[in-house]
């Protein structure tokens, strides 16, 4: 349902005056690059966006009964001379993710940032 459900992120995000400059990825996960009002807490958007497209997908496909985004995120900012190789990546999930799973990837990116996570909390 890629196809329809991301136009309809998109949808949400201008309803909200978020914009989305990208959005990409695959059966279980989703990337989004947004430029969000600096009145709205990152946690407000991910909601709006979450929520209003969950509600759209139980009403829109009835056989996607079973959708459910997982109940967190990660958010991280990046700097505007980023935002073109950013968006490459995130429109070059499909092919990105046949090499590297999104566990791997996600694992990898935090230790490539000194994140320090406990597994427990971060798959869901």
């Amino acid at each position: 349902h890629t196809r329809t459900l991301w136009p309809y992120l998109g949808g949400i995000a201008r309803e909200n005056k978020i914009k989305m400059l990208a959005v990409g990825g695959v059966e279980d996960h989703v990337h989004l690059l947004l430029s969000i009002p600096s009145t709205m807490a990152i946690a407000k958007a991910m909601q709006l966006i979450k929520g209003g497209s969950s509600l759209w997908m139980h009403d829109t496909f009835p056989t996607a009964r079973g959708f459910a985004w997982q109940e967190g995120y990660g958010a991280f900012s990046i700097s505007v001379s980023h935002v073109k190789d950013t968006t490459a990546y995130i429109h070059g999930q499909a092919e990105h993710h046949r090499k590297v799973s999104f566990q791997d990837e996600f694992r990898a990116f935090l230790k490539k940032h000194g994140i320090e996570y406990d597994e427990r909390y971060i798959w869901g």
